[in-house]
């Protein structure tokens, strides 16, 4: 079989997915038998600074780390925060050293995946949200893509093994290539062949912008299939014009022809700001590339403390630290053997002790936990 360029998941978890002075720091400790027992912490930012991010990827980051002679405590999945440390990890130095590059890819790239898709979470509370997105990024990593999404409480994926590696089912209906296989003219022909040939458990949303206007092939689409769920609209931008207007013509023209239990769905660059503006139209989105083309979170690992005495360099606070929510929706950083903030709740929770791994990772409660902390916080208002 041709081999892909991508590590496999023993490589990354014996360490060798590093940058190369890590392995120079493994060498040169070790010639001078220096192991020192140190705190680390992950963090993107050092203080509160009103720029909310979705906490993501903890649970390849607890596998990558179990086995270790450590202790960590990090956020919950789920869990919205305002700079600080997500995560914090005890023991000997050279125990996870080499983990480092991997370690700070499995929080970043989820995290700022995760953190878009609540952007459109919440721009459509009450819509049908959909992760689409998928073909814009490496074939490897869509279980992650998808559980960002889930993370995020979006409502449906696309990717079939990214769905069966998280024990959920993929969802999706048509592309365009459907309509083309029948040649110019015939969509009736492809929406048929849809309605007939797939499992009728599958809704069945036809997608209506292939050759001719949005609104004729919708009402030829209504025509030709019996009890249609949605349309689709997936028009390249390029050739939307007044997007909202062309969907208000829609709607009417199903409404004026008795549809009006017929939903509307469109996908394609759709984002937050597009949410906002068609959620009184559409019943339901696809989200892709505003998800796959989020910056992924510049988190970097620092040693705070070294054989229990403060140690962090120019830039960082140093000290272990604990990161608390209070009721009004408040993020504070303390140090961790001071007092918090009164009714705050401490969000640095046991991950690993001696090695072992002492959380469960539930999908469904961290999309809650991402849910009612957005509200909390005041998330995208």
């Amino acid at each position: 079989m041709t081999s892909f360029d991508m590590l496999s998941p023993e490589t990354i978890a014996a360490g060798d997915a590093t940058d190369a002075y890590f392995d120079r720091t493994v060498e040169a400790l070790e010639h001078a038998g220096n192991n020192p027992h140190v705190v680390a912490e992950v963090t993107a930012s050092q203080f509160p600074s009103g720029d909310w991010n979705l906490f993501a990827g903890i649970e390849d980051a607890a596998h990558l780390l179990a086995g270790r002679a450590v202790d960590v405590d990090a956020l919950r999945e789920g869990r919205l925060f305002d700079g600080g440390p997500v995560m914090r990890i005890e023991g000997p130095y050279l125990e996870f050293c080499r983990l480092e590059t991997a370690l700070l890819g499995f929080l970043s790239h989820p995290t700022g995946m995760a953190t878009a898709g609540l952007e459109t979470r919440v721009a459509g509370p009450d819509s049908l949200v959909l992760s689409f997105g998928s073909r814009h990024i490496h074939p490897a990593l869509a279980p992650m893509l998808e559980r960002a999404a889930l993370v995020a409480g979006l409502d449906g994926i696309s990717n079939v093994a990214g769905a069966e590696t998280l024990g959920r089912e993929a969802g999706g209906t048509m592309p365009h290539a459907l309509i083309i296989s029948f040649g110019r003219g015939n969509q009736e022909q492809a929406w048929r062949a849809f309605d007939e040939g797939v499992d009728p458990d599958v809704p069945r949303i036809a997608l209506c912008d292939t050759y001719s206007d949005e609104v004729e092939e919708s009402l030829r689409a209504i025509a030709a299939i019996d009890d249609l769920d949605s349309v689709r609209i997936d028009t390249t931008s390029s050739r939307r014009g007044d997007f909202r207007h062309i969907l208000r013509e829609l709607r009417w023209k199903l409404d004026a022809r008795g549809h009006e239990d017929v939903g509307i769905f469109v996908s394609g660059g759709i984002d937050p700001e597009s949410i906002r503006e068609l959620r009184d139209l559409v019943d339901g989105f696809g989200v892709g590339s505003h998800m796959t083309d989020a910056d992924p979170l510049d988190f970097a690992l620092d040693i705070v403390e070294r054989e229990g005495e403060p140690a962090a360099k120019r830039g960082k606070l140093d000290g272990r630290k604990q990161v608390y929510r209070t009721p009004d929706g408040g993020h504070h950083i303390g140090l961790a053997d001071r007092d918090g903030p009164e009714d705050g709740e401490p969000l640095l929770k046991p991950l690993i002790r001696d090695g072992e791994i002492v959380r469960e990772f539930d999908i469904d409660e961290a999309s809650e936990r991402a849910l009612e902390d957005a509200e909390t916080v005041g998330f995208g208002g």
